[in-house]
């Protein structure tokens, strides 16, 4: 299939404004987007083959339908991801994680068009694999009261359900499970309260307006961090799909190389912060505290202890392997995150 026209469904998030930064500067493909403002699409709005809408996938649905529809790609990346919203709001989670998702699928099937859907790591909940393989490890999640899951299990259901097109021979697609993706525009810092954005911004927006860093139950929890042009590296070849390696298969795109506890991640966060003459004062003074689960997110929440990618299937059918290291990463987020403060 040649490739000319990407929908991006959420393009001004994390995700999609890193990629379609990447495509405007690698490839010849036109870009249409929607999403609810454009502060992270500075460096693309200008650009003739960018074609931006403001607009909500639940309200302009018209124009939803008429764009899957005339493009050859379709990538749904509009979700909420942020475990203190699964929990004090888990109604939303579903309603757009999950029923708008599934509205934007069946216009793929019915338009025949190939989708690439955003699964997530945290799919896999609390298997206790090792490493956690995209078609032997177990799902595991924890019980109806702990509303941390209900992000889980509504990705995951999108996941069965998409599946469960494609083995009927209705839809093409292919699934990628991101594994604690960073970078430049991961999340706004400026935002005061706490719990309001994902971790290594939170971490940074805690030492610059706090003085101090949260560490639920002592940040044992481990994780693997990825840095968003290494991700986007994969999700171009997954686009790219060329003799089909990503037709109908699921992928997990992280860097298992980078896995860390989240106490070394906050301590690394505070030691690199140190190299910034404007906030060396601030980190300096950062102090890292212990709070429990409870207190920091409610009773509805629940954690896993690591989250470690077997990335051999992204190896094997798209040739692609993580190259930065953790800590170049990191520099890259906290250049461009600190540069306004």
């Amino acid at each position: 299939m040649t490739i000319k026209k990407i929908l991006i469904l959420g393009v001004n998030g994390f995700i999609g404004s890193r990629l379609s930064e990447i495509i405007l500067q690698q490839k010849d493909w036109e870009i249409y987007g929607m999403d609810m403002s454009a502060d992270k699409l500075q460096d693309c709005m200008n650009h003739p083959r960018f074609h931006f809408t403001e607009g909500d996938i639940t309200v302009h649905k018209e124009w939803v339908d008429y764009h899957v529809e005339k493009c050859d790609i379709v990538l749904p990346l509009v979700a909420i991801a942020n475990p203190a919203f699964y929990v004090k709001q888990p109604l939303k989670v579903f309603e757009l994680d999950f029923e708008a998702n599934l509205d934007i699928v069946r216009l793929c099937v019915k338009h025949k068009k190939r989708v690439i859907f955003p699964s997530t790591s945290e799919v896999y909940g609390m298997c206790p694999d090792a490493e956690f393989n995209e078609e032997t490890s177990s799902l595991v999640l924890g019980p109806i009261h702990k509303q941390r899951w209900i992000y889980s299990c509504s990705k995951q259901m999108m996941d069965r359900v998409i599946y469960a097109y494609g083995e009927e021979g209705t839809l093409d697609y292919t699934l990628f499970r991101p594994f604690n993706w960073l970078g430049p525009k991961l999340d706004r810092i400026d935002k005061k309260e706490g719990s309001s954005s994902r971790v290594v911004t939170q971490f940074i927006s805690n030492i610059l307006y706090h003085g101090e860093i949260n560490l639920v139950d002592g940040g044992t929890q481990r994780r693997s961090f990825t840095y968003i042009d290494d991700g986007i590296d994969a999700l171009i070849k997954i686009i790219e799909n060329e003799n089909g390696v990503a037709t109908k298969k699921i992928f997990n795109i992280g860097n298992p190389r980078n896995d860390v506890s989240i106490k070394q991640l906050a301590e690394m966060i505070v030691t690199l912060m140190k190299d910034y003459p404007n906030h060396r004062h601030l980190a300096e003074a950062a102090k890292i505290i212990t709070t429990s689960a409870q207190d920091y997110y409610g009773t509805g929440y629940q954690d896993l202890g690591f989250r470690v990618p077997s990335i051999n299937a992204a190896k094997k059918d798209l040739n692609w392997e993580p190259k930065v290291d953790l800590e170049s990463a990191l520099r890259q987020t906290l250049d461009y995150h600190l540069a306004s403060h």
